[in-house]
């Protein structure tokens, strides 16, 4: 499938240009946003069945985050527009659901604004380390964060008792996870910063 995708994108009529922004990685980048007007039937706070169907979109669209990078390393189609995407589109949609399940009680809302507070000041310090000359790369903790962030929403989209297991009570555990490496891999980032701007003055 993903061959057959490859040559279609090969096929079309665009220059080099264009090629680094409409390319199969960022297309799949983009339809991961798709997502985000599901999410907020959420807000009707749905019945069993319609939780568990938003749940398993939200699964199948989240993967995708594999599926754009993978893409993106095995035909090296590695893009400014695709280092901007992907981080942009991941923040989006966790967010997205964890905000849209607040009002309908499935989330407390302390737990998400620590989370986006932590999100937006650790890309504040990458950018300007960025503009200093310095990389601070995406650390382990913050990829298990959002992969605990992934299991926990989903857990909690659902919320019902399924196969024996309360689905809301599971989903706050892993949150909890999830806010737990979120803070620590802020401070881990905060520490990286601290040292770039010491050995700038230095």
């Amino acid at each position: 499938m993903i061959e057959i995708l490859k040559r279609y994108f090969d096929t079309l009529p665009l220059d080099q240009a264009q090629r680094r922004v409409f390319n199969l990685p960022n297309v799949i980048t983009l339809a991961r946003l798709s997502i985000i007007p599901v999410l907020f039937f959420l807000l009707a706070a749905p019945g069993q069945t319609w939780s568990l169907v938003i749940a398993v979109t939200f699964i199948l669209v989240s993967f995708t985050d594999l599926l754009d990078g993978y893409v993106a390393r095995r035909y090296r189609i590695v893009t400014t527009m695709g280092k901007f995407l992907d981080p942009i589109a991941d923040k989006l949609v966790l967010n997205t659901a964890m905000i849209l399940m607040i009002p309908i009680g499935r989330i407390q809302a302390w737990v998400v604004a620590l989370i986006v507070i932590r999100d937006f000041v650790v890309d504040g310090i990458r950018s300007i380390a960025q503009a200093e000359g310095f990389t601070i790369p995406a650390s382990r903790l913050g990829k298990q964060k959002t992969l605990c962030q992934v299991f926990a929403i989903s857990a909690l989209i659902i919320h019902y008792p399924i196969f024996g297991a309360d689905a809301h009570a599971v989903g706050t555990v892993i949150l909890y996870l999830a806010l737990f490496l979120s803070i620590y891999s802020g401070i881990d980032y905060l520490a990286k910063f601290y040292r770039i701007i010491v050995r700038k003055e230095s």
